[in-house]
């Protein structure tokens, strides 16, 4: 009986000890949302875990990055942005279901993962403060997190932030780069066109560099320029 008693007291001892760990870091991230909202990050967890890689190969390698505010950035980015990776941003709290059944959907007849359906909140929240593993851990914090900056922050705020720290090639995060980099002008200039070409890398961003063109890769900017006029932005 006693060995009982000291089984479930340490059991109790235990739960505790990870409720604990589990609201601290809950908080942690919180307070870096709650921050964000006013200041601008100089870096990321993605952007940090990138950086470490490229140093393997090279000590001396860096991102490049430059912070703009969202009204220095294209209106063409931004619907290009939304119409390719979230068209219902404007509407939603975070989470697209009616895409996330979908893809479920999908995945299912695949027998194995080939669509997602990250709105752009969880694709921040993953890049700002999350490493790249996939597990369900991760899946569940990327929500928790997605919750606290659609409570926190405006739409706006969200695709400026978005916009400022996506990766854009090997190296390139945020707008205001990637336009230099592919296109040698700033991010406020970039055209219809330049602006899908920048969304429809954004999957697989470093497979394509300085204006790279596939058959696929033309035929997903057609459809980005037609989705265009109809997207929403804040």
């Amino acid at each position: 009986m006693r060995t009982l008693r000291l089984a479930w007291k340490s059991l109790r001892y235990g739960l505790a000890a990870l409720v604990l760990v589990v609201v601290l870091a809950q908080a942690w991230f919180y307070a870096h949302v709650l921050w964000w909202n006013t200041h601008n990050p100089t870096s990321t967890a993605f952007m940090r875990e990138q950086l470490e890689r490229m140093r393997e190969k090279n000590s001396a390698a860096r991102l490049r990055q430059r912070w703009v505010p969202y009204a220095r950035i294209s209106a063409n980015l931004k619907r290009a942005v939304v119409a390719s990776e979230d068209a219902k941003f404007i509407d939603h709290a975070g989470f697209d279901w009616e895409a996330i059944e979908k893809a479920i959907e999908k995945n299912e007849r695949r027998g194995k993962v080939v669509a997602g359906a990250s709105t752009i909140s969880q694709q921040l929240a993953k890049n700002l403060l999350l490493s790249g593993e996939r597990t369900w851990l991760r899946k569940g914090e990327e929500a928790a997190i997605t919750w606290m900056l659609e409570s926190t922050m405006s739409k706006r705020r969200i695709l400026e932030l978005y916009l400022n720290v996506a990766e854009w090639g090997e190296g390139i995060f945020g707008a205001e780069a990637a336009a230099r980099h592919h296109f040698g002008v700033s991010a406020a200039e970039l055209g219809p066109e330049q602006a899908a070409w920048l969304a429809a890398i954004l999957p697989s961003p470093r497979r394509y560099d300085r204006g790279h063109m596939t058959a696929y890769l033309a035929a997903r900017i057609a459809t980005i320029r037609a989705r265009m006029p109809m997207a929403q932005i804040p």
